[in-house]
């Protein structure tokens, strides 16, 4: 995709479908409906399997109480700061020194406004120290503040066997088991904890070859590349598949690292609303009728950048339907299936394989090793000219420090396991445990009235609270009932949409699960958080759209 005849042929096939769609009419109104219906074609033609999700609306009393929430919010902050700066209350915020006045401001004191005075309020929610393996269970180091939560001491008290439900354990194998881990303390014990070194010097050891050997033949591709690092397998890559003069289709709610690799790139980026099909190709269209700006020039590539399962929304690409929109228009698809890899899919292989698709319809495939392998790290994965691109042109593959030997092995173990290459058929149970505990965990919280985000075999389950106030409260109430989650608010969510998020996992046994949410449907009625009507939403109106071509 990314070698010098990749772009000249991806700039030759914009100017051709350019031409050939002037020349059809295609852009007449209404023209791709007609032809849907001349040519019989659906969305549901497309799937092999029911593609449930549930995007429920609140009623409205909850949206206005949510925004009378924050304003109230707003209103007392810039009370507080203005007895702040009276001196009628003590600021624990840093604060430039006088003689820094005159200099140009390091920040924008409005920046801080939100974590002044509603973060801070409810900060004991977050950045809880564990002092255990975060498997199905932990213990929580207690600690405490005197001063409303701008700092913290410890007790030296540990709350025990706190039930996880916040950690990206999806199979399980974030364990101890001396057993299941003794491939990986060999490893440690023969090859230390480091590399010191980049893959191109002196780091590239038989561990990682024989890791990226066991990623391709995992995914079913020609080859891939490891890197020690998730975030940066998005960051520092893709600028190196596309620059300026490309165009850059992402998904409005695409996770930050994908976001960074964008704007890094240097190319054009335009947004497209969430798993909205009509929505990316009005813009695919648009960028092959018109090319670039000013110049007209036909792009020279157009890459669609989506998730696999997004881990904020619980919700799974549609990705029979980007893959047939971007065969149509010549573009290429990059798909990060890091919360998806090994947590969907018959046998675990993610998305691609949930769909019962081609890995080769899919031009990059990425992922992490830091959720369903319990371990660090990322791939990239695709045909032999990509990777062997990547490894000379990639910024993490020649700036970065390799991947440690101990996490390559913990990642092989657990690749192994999952594909039953250990002689046994634990990883397969895990894969259908974890399938088992996401459809009863979800269907139990819709039964109970709770406004739960996203589709049936996600194992991100967003629950919706709304309102601010019931941020802390909800994560406090839990704890005290021994369960740990996690709870997120503006503005890593829209405003008026603060949630809990859990995370199943394998691990979790149908008596934790129970446990759960009993204290659920418990919490929900003390604070009033059962809003659901069963109502259709109207996002998914949006989903079901078919005025847009499916043919090849």
């Amino acid at each position: 995709m990314a070698n010098p005849s990749a772009v000249s042929n991806g700039h030759l096939h914009c100017h051709q479908k350019r031409n050939n769609l002037l020349k059809s009419g295609i852009y007449k109104k209404n023209g791709i409906a007609k032809e849907i219906q001349k040519n019989g074609i659906s969305n549901g033609g497309l799937y092999k399997r029911p593609f449930n999700e549930h995007f429920e609306q609140a009623p409205m009393y909850v949206a206005v109480f949510t925004y009378l929430g924050f304003g109230v919010g707003t209103i007392f902050g810039y009370l507080r700061d203005f007895m702040r700066a009276c001196g009628l209350e003590r600021c624990n915020l840093a604060a430039e020194r006088e003689e820094q006045k005159d200099f140009v401001p390091l920040y924008q004191d409005f920046e801080n406004f939100y974590t002044r005075n509603l973060y801070m309020r409810i900060r004991d929610n977050w950045n809880r120290p564990i002092c255990s393996v975060p498997g199905p269970q932990f213990d929580l180091m207690e600690r405490v503040t005197d001063d409303f939560n701008w700092t913290f001491r410890f007790t030296g008290r540990t709350i025990k066997d706190v039930i996880n439900m916040g950690s990206y354990n999806y199979l399980g194998f974030a364990e101890t088991d001396a057993n299941a881990l003794k491939t990986v303390a060999d490893v440690l014990q023969n090859y230390g904890t480091g590399v010191c070194s980049t893959r191109q010097e002196m780091g590239n050891l038989d561990k990682h070859i024989e890791l990226e050997n066991l990623v391709a033949r995992f995914l079913d591709v020609e080859a891939a590349m490891v890197f020690g690092m998730g975030f940066a397998t998005n960051s520092m890559n893709i600028p190196s598949l596309v620059g300026k003069g490309c165009l850059i289709l992402s998904d409005e709610l695409n996770h930050t690292s994908l976001v960074l690799g964008a704007r890094l790139s240097g190319a054009t980026i335009r947004i497209f609303k969430h798993n909205n099909m009509q929505s990316l190709e009005k813009l695919l269209r648009e960028a092959i009728a018109y090319g670039q700006p000013r110049s007209r020039r036909a792009w020279k590539k157009i890459l669609i950048l989506v998730e696999g399962i997004y881990s904020m929304e619980g919700s799974i690409v549609r990705l029979p339907e980007i893959v047939a929109l971007k065969k149509r228009y010549k573009a290429y698809l990059y798909l990060d299936e890091a919360h998806s890899i090994g947590a969907v899919g018959p046998t675990g292989r993610g998305v691609v394989e949930y769909f019962g698709m081609n890995p080769e319809d899919v031009d990059v495939l990425m992922g992490t090793f830091t959720k369903s392998f319990g371990a660090a790290g990322g791939y990239i994965a695709g045909k032999k000219e990509l990777v062997d691109f990547l490894r000379t042109h990639s910024h993490s593959a020649i700036y970065a420090t390799s991947m440690c030997p101990p996490v390559a092995e913990q990642i092989i173990r657990s690749m192994k396991c999952v594909m039953g290459l250990d002689g046994t058929t634990q990883g397969l149970q895990r894969v259908h445990q974890l399938g088992e505990n996401t459809r009863y965990f979800r269907r139990r919280l819709h039964e109970m009235g709770f406004i739960v985000y996203g589709n049936d075999d996600s194992p991100v389950v967003p629950l919706l609270l709304y309102m601010p106030g019931k941020i802390g409260a909800f994560a406090r109430r839990m704890l005290h009932k021994n369960i740990g989650v996690v709870v997120v608010g503006f503005p890593a969510t829209p405003i008026a949409e603060s949630r809990a998020r859990f995370c199943v996992s394998a691990a979790h046994t149908r008596e934790m699960l129970d446990t759960v949410l009993n204290a659920l449907d418990e919490l929900g009625d003390f604070l009033q958080l059962k809003y659901s009507r069963h109502s259709r939403s109207s996002r998914p109106e949006l989903y079901d759209e078919t005025s847009f071509e499916l043919g090849d």
